[in-house]
Parts: structure tokens; sequence; C-alpha cells
């Protein structure tokens, strides 16, 4: 083609869609002004997939979920529609080209997913609810085929981890910035946290969960000295934000977190067993077992309930005698386990929990907070609700998801020739066992600002196990 037949193109081109536009402008309509956008977005799928994830990573932090209240189904935009089109033309290219590294199908985290995903499938047939399990499958494949098979292709190239790690978080900045700024017109008081996350965050729970995760990361950029200083300069200040962005979302179960992945960091550098672990935790469960009865006793004289004082609300955490937020939690988790106890095997349905608990709460147990409308939210754990809506192996298939990860990032950190890699792999893993910790209290997988450093963060740690851990700090490409 002649450069005039290039530049005849080109001008014919635009000027159809100037006049399109204005045509459907004296019409008021305006959605052909994303014409170039949706164009460029088809190109960059087809040709340049790893763009497209990068961009998903970025937009996510400023998503705006969308619910239908009647059955429960919403749509995180523009993300969860980003990762859908991901997950779609992944698997039409796996049909097409029948080839996926055999490396990451072989490994104990992906088998560990796969067997989650089956069960979760097998469940949906089950449900009682099968529309909303089938959303809840169809959503958490969108989340897992890009987050972590797309993206351990991703981080194949090493420069792509600490890219994804700033790309998520620059957004996240501007979050903090948006929530802190409305929170100083309600005199930074506890009551107004949940308020003013919104519309990006539902609570501020989930709003605590998320920076958690890269608590661990960005104090790893500050102290690792290979970094040049102004890098760490940078990561300083970013750090700093996080931090009062966590100190002023209110949520304890956030706070637990990140004690409980220092605490874990404390035990890696003293090079504690993991067995060892294993053992005090069981002989702590049995000590509390034992005289769970007197613990009980004493955490019932606990009245503290929670405040905008931070030592009074770190107290209130341990309340289980007058506040709302921690009794309302053990109603959903008593109503949980009396769902898994009437259908153990299959449980009542993936993401069925909501409308189906309310008959199973006792009156006795009901707080000020609780309601019999499915329109509260979940089981409030990562664990109790797969437990109730997928069984018993809902929730062993989900801790072994957990139990493989970790082996993983405890290997990595061990075994990796460069520094660079040990740090990551240890940074990477605290902010997982930060999650694992909340998932506890709290479950936010089903949503798009969660799953996204989870399984990235998990695909990250399968990346650098398969692919940077016979590499020396000379063959990686470390642009900081």
């Amino acid at each position: 083609m002649t450069e005039r037949a290039k530049l005849l193109w080109f001008y014919g081109a635009t000027a159809i869609f100037i006049a399109g536009n204005a045509y459907l402008f004296l019409h008021d309509k305006m959605w052909g002004l994303a014409v170039p956008f949706v164009l460029l977005l088809l190109i960059l799928y087809i040709f340049s997939l790893d763009t497209v994830l990068l961009l998903t990573t970025f937009v996510t932090p400023l998503a705006i979920n969308l619910t239908d209240q009647e059955f429960g189904i919403g749509i995180s935009l523009p993300s969860e529609p980003l990762m859908f089109g991901i997950m779609l033309l992944f698997i039409l290219k796996l049909i097409h080209e029948r080839f996926y590294d055999q490396r990451i199908t072989r490994h104990p985290v992906t088998i560990a997913i796969i067997i989650n995903l089956v069960w979760i499938f097998i469940t949906v047939l089950t449900s009682e609810i099968p529309l909303v399990s089938a959303k809840f499958l169809i959503a958490r494949m969108w989340f897992v085929i890009p987050f972590y098979f797309v993206g351990i292709l991703l981080f194949i190239d090493y420069k792509n981890i600490k890219k994804f790690q700033w790309l998520y978080v620059i957004p996240l900045l501007i979050i903090i910035f948006y929530t802190l700024y409305n929170h100083s017109t309600y005199g930074f008081d506890k009551p107004s946290s949940n308020i003013v996350v919104k519309p990006f965050y539902n609570d501020h729970t989930a709003y605590g969960a998320v920076i958690a995760f890269f608590l661990p990361v960005f104090t790893g950029f500050v102290m690792f000295r290979k970094y040049k200083p102004s890098y760490r300069m940078i990561s300083l200040v970013v750090l700093a934000i996080l931090l009062t962005g966590i100190v002023f979302s209110y949520s304890r179960a956030a706070w637990v977190s990140v004690a409980g992945s220092l605490a874990i960091f404390i035990m890696v550098k003293l090079k504690i067993r993991f067995y060892w672990v294993v053992i005090v935790l069981a002989i702590g469960v049995g000590f509390f077992y034992t005289f769970r009865y007197q613990f009980m006793d004493k955490l019932e004289k606990n009245k503290q309930d929670s405040s905008t004082d931070f030592m009074e609300h770190v107290q209130s955490i341990s309340n289980i005698s007058s506040d709302a937020s921690n009794l309302e939690r053990i109603n959903r988790w008593t109503s949980a386990i009396r769902l898994f106890k009437e259908r153990p095997v299959f449980g009542w349905g993936p993401g069925t929990y909501q409308f189906v608990y309310a008959p199973y709460q006792l009156s006795r147990e009901k707080t000020i907070i609780s309601t019999n409308y499915g329109d509260m939210g979940n089981a409030h754990s990562e664990y109790i609700g797969p437990l109730s809506e997928s069984g018993a192996l809902g929730m062993l298939t989900f801790i072994g998801i957990v139990v493989t990860v970790s082996l993983t990032g405890i290997r990595v950190y061990r075994r990796a020739k460069s520094k660079e890699v040990r740090l990551m792999s240890l940074l990477i893993l605290l902010g997982l066992i930060s999650y694992y910790i909340h998932g506890v209290m709290n479950n936010f997988l089903d949503t798009d600002k969660a799953s996204v450093p989870f399984w990235a963060f998990t695909g990250i740690l399968v990346a650098m196990d398969l692919y940077h851990t016979d590499k020396s700090d000379d063959e990686l490409i470390i642009s900081v």
C-alpha cells in the first residue's frame, strides 16, 4: 500500500468516525466516543495480553461495584469485564494451541487450586441456588485464571513482579488519600470508617485487608540496601501512607493480621522450623480447648467496645460480651456450622450463605446488626464460609491452597541464590500470610480488590519457585 493510499484510509476512517459521532451527539448518544478505546483494547487483547493484565491491575483499586440485591449478583467496573476477557482469551488460546508449561500445571500449588475449583464446580451442581453458585464459580475463575495462570507467565520476566506491585499500590494511594480526606470531615471517628471508603469499598475491613497485603512488601523495599537511596525513600513515603491508611481504617482484623505476619517474620529470621510452629499451635489449641470455659469467662468480663481511642479499640478485639461486631461475627460462624451439620458433604452451594443462613440463627445469639434478609454479607471467614457452602472438602481444599503456597514460599526463601529473590519471596509470603490470618475473621475473595493481590501474589511465588530460584543477582534484571 502506497503512502498516499494509507493517508486516504486514515483520513477516510477519521471522517467516518467524526460524522458518526456527530450524528450520535445530535441524538444525545455519547457511546460512539468509546469506539477508539474499545478497538485499542481489542488490539491489546490480541497482541499484548500482558499489557491488559497490568492495565486491569491498575484499574482494580479504582473499580466500583454494582450489585443487584434481589439476585445477589454484582459486577465491579471496569475491572471484572477486563478479567473476563483475559479468561476467555486464555481458554480459547489453550484450546487452539494445546500448550501450557507443564511445570506450572504439575506444581503443588496449581494442583491444589485445580482441586479446589473442581470441588466448587461439583457443589454448584448440588447448590440450593444454582444461579448464585454458578456466578460464584465464574467469578472465581476470572480471578484465578488471569492473575494466577496468566500471571505466572507475566512474572517469568522478573521486572513485572515489582511492576505489578507498583501498579496496584499507586491507585490504592489515591483511594487512601480520598478516604483520609472524607474521614477528616468526620473528625476521624470510628463510626464513620465504614462510610468514608465508599464507593470503592463496601466496608472498612476490606480496605484494611488490602492495605495489609502491601505493608510487608514496601517495608522490605525500604530496608533492602541494594536498592537505590531514591527508590528506598519513595518506598518509605508509600509505606508511611499505607500505615496511616491501615491505622485509620479501624479494622481490628487488619491490625491482627499485620501483627501475625510480623510474628511469622521473626520466626523465619530466627530459623524456627515449621514443624515446631505446628507443634506449638497444636499445644495452644489443646490448651485452649481444655480450659475453654475459663477462657470464655475471662473474655466475657471484657466490656470494652470498639472505640476511636487506639488502645481501647485494640482491647475490644477480645470483647465477646457486648461488642456488636464481635458478637455478630460469632453469630455468623455458629450459623455456618449449623448449615454444615445439615449438609456436611456438598454444602448449600458456593456463594449462597447469605441467602440461607437466616433461619439458622438463634435468637439469643442475634445482635443489633443481625438481619434475616440476606443483605448483610457472608460468613465472615474464608474457612468457615466454604465449610457451609461446599462442605468439609470446601474448607479442606482451600486450606490445601494455603499450606502448599506457604511451603512454596518457604522453599523459595531457603533455596534462592539471589538475595533479591529471597527478599521478595519472604515479602510476598508475609503479605499472603496477613490475608490467611485475616481470612479467619473475614472473607473477601469474592471481590476483585482482594482477589487480585491474593492470586497474583500466589502466582509470583510459583513463578519464582519455577523460574528464578537458580538465578543470581547478576542474572536478574533489577531496575532499581
